[in-house]
């Protein structure tokens, strides 16, 4: 990770530009993960039919509020096709790469977007056509529109094509046109989306960029063909990063409310949460060991733990990770819960640990050597304290993590694309003269 640094105040606003470069586009592939968590366990309960429309309305909650969030944040709000791509390169459903769009701006209401490759397909066209149909058709159709909606109500994305494919490999995967026209009825905020935007997680305040900062501070001026965020200033990408984990949990408050609507219980709707909340954690846990090239000791585990997305931002979860030196050991390593932080008044996932079960941050610890495990030291209204110990024999991988990995996501690894382009308009003179993804369920 660099240059050693203070375990007791270590934070994303410690790391230095270099590490957060790295660290947000993790942070997006892993809030994609997200859905690979959950729905496996939904399509159990409830049915492909059932796992389609809690990821419809899923996505439809979350979307149109943290695309509106990353706006403000970066500066780069607007009521153009431009506008709505640019929030695509920046949301949980898009991470770079691995769903692998590519985008032409025709002029300020007319442009196309295609997937290269898509990780998404990737994972579900083994389990045959009719996933495919639920995710490219029936999930995309609405959640494209309503992630637009944070933008122009007016707009439509249609596709050109998209799979089944056919031929079977046939590229790029998918091709959709964004049209925005004052003759299109506007479609309305979604209901979920207007109880999402009630939660305290869509208001929390974040810190903006330093202004003064070397490096790109907003997305103001032109579009990119690629986010490079090495690129961007230490402070653009600590918000960035705390604005791509407070996606994480907006989707998660708009799954659970899903299931909520659908399942047989509250007590088992939290463990259709709490299962997903596993199956993440210890996937996000191990790649960002790998990617920070973390060790394996409590000094490992604690940084994990305090650039853990599931625990970020700290102003929403107010998670406090604590290490302390011993005599003649290895010290002790404490995280501490606020149970009166916005998230568990929320319900987000710190609110599905219970004194009886920390499966979620064991699936996190395990990550990084699998004797370790969290015990409950103390629970009160105020806080729930755990210790992290190594214990002697070795644990199995969880179910939910090891359901998480089918994703090919898990081991995905990005690359370094070299200086990307700018996007210009290309309608010039009557003609289209030429131009230079993300995936739901």
């Amino acid at each position: 990770m660099g240059e050693p640094m203070s375990l007791a105040t270590l934070s994303l606003a410690t790391l230095s530009q270099a590490e957060l470069a790295v660290l947000v586009p993790e942070y997006l592939l892993c809030g994609h993960l997200i859905d690979r968590a959950g729905m496996p366990h939904l399509i159990s309960e409830f049915g492909r039919d059932g796992m389609r429309d809690v990821a419809i309305d899923e996505w439809m909650g979350a979307s149109p509020v943290y695309t509106g969030r990353m706006q403000r944040a970066l500066r780069f709000e607007g009521d153009s096709v431009e506008t709505i791509f640019k929030g695509i390169q920046l949301d949980i459903g898009a991470p770079p790469q691995f769903m692998d769009f590519r985008y032409r701006l025709d002029d300020h209401d007319h442009g196309e977007f295609w997937l290269d490759h898509c990780g998404a397909l990737m994972d579900v066209e083994p389990m045959g056509d009719d996933y495919v149909v639920a995710m490219c058709h029936d999930i995309e159709d609405p959640t494209f529109d309503a992630t637009a909606i944070a933008t122009n109500p007016r707009a439509q994305v249609r596709p050109v094509h998209r799979p089944p494919r056919s031929p079977t490999d046939q590229h790029p995967h998918c091709r959709w046109t964004v049209i925005i026209d004052e003759a299109y009825p506007p479609l309305p905020v979604p209901e979920a989306a207007r109880s999402i935007g009630a939660t305290r997680a869509a208001g929390v305040a974040l810190a903006d960029p330093d202004p003064g900062d070397p490096g790109r501070g907003d997305y103001s001026g032109p579009m990119l063909a690629d986010i490079r965020f090495d690129e961007w200033s230490r402070s653009a990408l600590v918000r960035i990063a705390e604005e791509v984990c407070l996606q994480g949990h907006l989707l998660v408050l708009s799954f659970l409310a899903a299931v909520r609507a659908r399942a047989s219980s509250e007590e088992r709707a939290i463990e259709l949460g709490r299962h997903q909340f596993t199956g993440i954690a210890g996937l996000a846990a191990e790649r960002i060991r790998r990617r920070l090239d973390l060790g394996t000791d409590l000094d490992g585990v604690a940084a994990m733990l305090a650039l853990h997305p599931a625990l970020l931002p700290h102003a929403y979860v107010g998670a406090e990770i604590e290490r302390s030196a011993g005599q003649g050991d290895a010290g002790t390593l404490t995280l501490t819960l606020d149970r009166c932080s916005d998230a568990m008044a929320d319900g987000a996932w710190p609110a599905l640990l219970s004194p009886d079960d920390v499966a979620p941050l064991d699936a996190a610890v395990r990550a990084m050597d699998n004797r370790y495990r969290c015990e409950v030291v103390s629970a009160t209204d105020a806080e729930l304290v755990m210790e992290v110990l190594l214990g002697d024999e070795p644990e199995k991988e969880s179910d939910d993590v090891a359901l998480a990995r089918f994703s090919t996501g898990a081991a995905f690894e990005f690359s370094d694309r070299g200086t990307p382009v700018e996007l210009r308009p290309t309608w010039e003179g009557g003609s289209i003269r030429g131009g230079a993804g993300r995936s739901r369920g």
